[in-house]
């Protein structure tokens, strides 16, 4: 059904279960993928307005079977803990790099601003998109 959650469709139906549900109110930002390139809360995206669009989630970060340089970085940093709240993290931190190969600490902390992690890995998270960008700023 066109009102079902977009979240709801990628995890039961399509079975992409990297994408979390956190509060299924669009605040905590563990249900983050990207729709047209852009970060988006999937848990309060109704998959009716996503048709004709590109969605990815964090299993579509992966080429060929390799981490992108965000993933990498957040494995090389330990930037998680539980790892519950990640794939929303690398979601937004993915789509800043894209848009901007070397963004400042607050364009960082800016961009990941709408998201939570309960275990407080955020200093780690800092440093692993700090790294991503230092290594994209090379390529």
């Amino acid at each position: 059904s066109p009102e079902h959650s977009l979240l709801d469709v990628l995890r039961q139906e399509v079975k992409l279960t990297g994408t979390k549900y956190g509060c299924g109110e669009g605040n905590c930002g563990a249900c983050t993928v990207l729709i047209d390139g852009e970060p988006m809360r999937s848990c309060i995206t109704s998959v009716g307005s996503v048709t004709g669009r590109e969605v990815t989630t964090v299993e579509g970060l992966a080429e060929n079977g390799h981490l992108n340089l965000v993933q990498k970085a957040f494995v090389e940093n330990s930037a998680f803990q539980c790892g519950y709240c990640t794939p929303g993290f690398v979601i937004s931190a993915t789509a800043l790099l894209s848009k901007n190969s070397a963004p400042d600490i607050s364009e960082i902390k800016s961009a990941l601003s709408g998201h939570i992690c309960r275990c407080g890995a955020y200093v780690r998270i800092l440093k692993a998109v700090q790294q991503a960008s230092d290594i994209e700023g090379l390529a």
